[in-house]
């Protein structure tokens, strides 16, 4: 070939390389991406105080997010997803659960850092080994709190006792209380029920999901289980227990009076999500998205999805939801 073609072809290739890349460019903008945001996003606290509606969210991307975690989740995943699919047509949604363990925080987390998620939504804050092996996979994990949440603790029925101090609560999850006669109830042992990612304690007997726990606590007379207050007060068939910092202060889950369990479902009880934002209620946490800071779209998948969260409108939706405004 000769040197004049040679350069011809060598300039030929050079248009194409800055055409594909401008084309590149023009898709990510025409997408609504902020490109200068990769890096900003980072270090930067999300402020979405003036944002109304779904509709005023920038930087929603566009394409397929995988995302899972928490359970306590699940009412937001139904009330809140839905409506921002309607809004945002291509920014898609998929949930995933794990493959070979039921779903929780720890296992969003998990599969977060596998580069199984865009983002997970988590219950529970971030350990220290899962912010290390982030580092060592060459990105780091950053937790966007959306709401607040209260733990509710479910017994059967049919057990006559006025609530538990969060003391003794804790006593029956470690093993040191084992008969409601300790606690003011009837002689009756204490069948405690829990999940593997949460309870070390050999007292507990391990359920794979909160579904299940609360069938077996519906059915043992001695049954207890903890889980999100949503997932609990609503329910027909377990009773939520009042809880407080001492005997004298018990704090419902619930907006009281209670409706008895004979009304549902065509009555049902309340969250009590005043007693949540005050404080008053001595069990809550926040629900946070769960972001991987690698400079790519998953991270802004995750930023996009909690900035929707914290508008105006996620956060009416969240608190239609069964939970706490954070803001």
């Amino acid at each position: 070939m000769s040197q004049k073609n040679e350069t011809a072809v060598l300039v030929l290739a050079v248009l194409v390389t800055l055409g594909l890349a401008g084309g590149a460019v023009w898709w990510l903008l025409r997408s609504g991406f902020d490109l200068g945001s990769l890096a900003s996003n980072q270090s930067q606290p999300l402020d979405s105080s003036n944002v109304k509606s779904f509709s005023q969210v920038q930087n929603v991307p566009s394409g397929v997010f995988n995302y899972g975690g928490s359970t306590t989740w699940v009412s937001i995943r139904k009330e809140v997803d839905p409506v921002i699919q309607t809004v945002w047509h291509s920014f898609r949604l998929r949930y995933i659960d794990p493959d070979r363990s039921a779903p929780s925080s720890q296992t969003g987390i998990r599969m977060l850092l596998d580069n199984q998620l865009s983002f997970s939504q988590t219950s529970v804050p971030i350990t220290d080994e899962a912010y290390q092996e982030a580092r060592q996979r060459g990105f780091s994990l950053r937790e966007i709190p959306v709401a607040i949440d209260g733990i509710a603790i479910a017994v059967n029925p049919s057990l006559n006792i006025k609530g538990l101090t969060v003391a003794q609560f804790q006593d029956i999850y470690a093993g040191k209380i084992t008969n409601w006669s300790q606690v003011g109830g009837p002689d009756l042992k204490i069948k405690p029920y829990g999940k593997k990612d949460r309870d070390k304690s050999a007292a507990v007997e391990l359920i794979p999901t909160t579904t299940e726990a609360l069938h077996q606590v519906a059915v043992n007379p001695g049954g207890i289980y903890y889980t999100s207050a949503p997932l609990v007060v609503a329910q027909c068939h377990v009773k939520p227990l009042p809880i407080g910092r001492n005997s004298k202060e018990l704090v419902s889950p619930y907006k009281p009076p209670f409706v008895p369990l004979s009304e549902c479902p065509q009555k049902r009880n309340l969250v009590n999500t005043e007693a949540f934002l005050s404080g008053q209620y001595p069990m809550s946490r926040r629900l946070s998205v769960v972001v991987k800071q690698n400079g790519q779209i998953d991270q802004l998948a995750g930023v996009a999805y909690a900035q929707l969260l914290l508008s105006d409108q996620g956060q009416e939706l969240i608190t239609k939801a069964g939970f706490v405004s954070i803001r």
